[in-house]
C-alpha cells in the first residue's frame, strides 16, 4: 500500500506542475521558465513510470528475488 501512496503522490505532484505550466502559458510567462517546468514534468513522469513498473514487478510477475534485483538494476539505467 505504501508504494501505491507514493505513486499517487508523485502523479498528483505532476498534475500540479501541469496546472502551473498551463497558468504560465496563459499569463505569457517567459519561455525559458516554462521549459524548465516542462522538463520537471518529464522527469517526474519518468520516475512515476519506474515506480509503476517496480510495483508491477513486485505484484504481478513471479520472478525470483535475484531476477527481480537484475530487472531493478536495468530499470535504474533506463529511467
Amino acid at each position: 500500500m505504501e508504494k501505491k501512496r507514493q505513486i499517487l503522490n508523485r502523479l498528483k505532484t505532476i498534475q500540479g506542475h501541469i496546472g502551473g505550466v498551463i497558468q504560465m502559458i496563459e499569463e505569457d510567462k517567459d519561455c525559458h521558465d516554462i521549459l524548465i517546468q516542462v522538463k520537471a514534468i518529464s522527469s517526474g513522469v519518468s520516475k512515476a513510470r519506474g515506480m509503476i513498473f517496480e510495483q508491477h514487478l513486485d505484484k504481478c510477475l513471479e520472478l525470483s528475488e535475484d531476477d527481480q534485483a537484475k530487472v531493478r538494476e536495468v530499470l535504474k539505467m533506463i529511467v
